[in-house]
């Protein structure tokens, strides 16, 4: 199959072009920064798959118009898209110290990035035999997990959740397996040293569901990386 991840230079990302690599699949990284995080991801290997390495800045529709020509020039169509690319700041902000420049600029790439992916990358999932959307979300977006803290990054993963289920009712009728997805408290840059997650194992279960080897509920509106449903 064919995989393209975002935010591809470094933790979930990074773990889920391995994997995907280590089974086999052609995988397109996207990735921000290439001099800063391209080094490490073109030491990967596989007698199998294949990589591919793309610019890509999910804040910045042309580079994703960019990417997109490049890899339907290239390879025709996508199997599937994992928008994984996110950040989390202004961590300590109350709402009377929020910084309005910090929301929107999470924003822009934790729920506008992904809605342009899914933009520009439809016509070429459109072309798959089982396409698959992964919108990597998170638990502090649900109702039940709203905490207190965290506005930025919680309000935009809400928000992204419920574009997951605006298209995942959009693209039913045509064969799209669209998932909400909650990585769970992973060692990654974003999740810290102190996490008690694998990224490797959330990778993992990604993979399973691009290749359906889990069946999961049809009227769960996020999973978590087992295909298991969170609560609302």
């Amino acid at each position: 199959m064919r995989i393209l991840i975002t935010g591809a230079g470094k933790g979930l990302g990074y773990a889920t072009v391995r994997e995907a690599l280590f089974r086999g699949h052609d995988v397109i990284a996207g990735i921000r920064n290439l001099e800063r995080d391209s080094e490490h991801i073109r030491e990967l290997h596989s007698d199998r798959g294949t990589l591919t390495i793309v610019p890509l800045d999910v804040t910045k529709e042309n580079t994703i118009v960019q990417a997109k020509a490049i890899i339907e020039s290239e390879m025709g169509h996508i199997d599937a898209v994992v928008n994984n690319a996110g950040i989390l700041i202004a961590r300590d902000a109350t709402v009377e110290t929020l910084d309005f420049a910090d929301m929107e600029q999470t924003m822009h790439t934790n729920l506008y990035g992904p809605m342009q992916m899914i933009k520009h990358f439809l016509p070429l999932l459109r072309l798959s035999e089982q396409p698959c959307i992964i919108n990597v979300s998170s638990e502090a977006g649900c109702f039940n997990g709203a905490y207190g803290g965290d506005f930025p990054y919680a309000i935009s993963k809400n928000a992204l959740s419920f574009f997951s289920a605006q298209i995942k009712n959009a693209l039913k009728s045509e064969g799209f397996s669209v998932i909400s997805l909650h990585p769970g408290w992973i060692r990654t840059p974003m999740g810290g040293d102190q996490a008690p997650g694998d990224p490797q194992h959330t990778a993992s279960g990604i993979l399973d569901m691009i290749e359906r080897k889990v069946k999961l509920p049809e009227d769960a509106w996020m999973v978590d990386h087992k295909g298991q449903p969170m609560p609302f």
